[in-house]
């Protein structure tokens, strides 16, 4: 993209603020600069943040329901996925999914609780539960 080109059109998502993005200059080297987004960005992004709370509505459902441990509302409410959150906590992708089971996540100990309040930002008393 031209330097000339960088789209200036006031993304919403950005809350008035603005990103780097590369561009080429006049003379075709790559250089940084602000761009305050555009369009296309705006929709996509709102499409995407759209989704994961459709993902937190309806693990906090299955919660109710007992079908999966409040780990899965937790996790979608930060925007995380199974990947980010065993990257995040340090336990191994399997281990996340086994503990999304209310089973298996009402056996974890205090350790473990506290390794994944850590990673999702929350107490340990809010992990166990969901908000009504």
């Amino acid at each position: 993209m031209d330097l000339v080109d960088v789209p200036q059109e006031r993304n919403s998502t950005l809350d008035g603020q603005r990103k780097v993005v590369y561009a080429k200059d006049a003379q075709g080297r790559l250089c940084i600069t602000a761009s305050s987004g555009w369009e296309v960005e705006e929709i996509v992004t709102t499409q995407a943040l759209d989704h994961l709370n459709q993902l937190s509505l309806q693990a906090k459902k299955d919660v109710k329901q007992g079908l999966v441990s409040p780990l899965a509302y937790w996790m979608h409410t930060q925007r995380m996925d199974e990947a980010l959150l065993a990257q995040s906590s340090g336990f191994w992708r399997w281990q996340v999914r086994r503990h999304l089971l209310p089973k298996h996540f009402q056996q974890l100990s205090d350790e473990k609780l506290a390794r994944y309040a850590q990673a999702l930002g929350l107490s340990i008393q809010t992990l166990q539960s969901v908000p009504a």
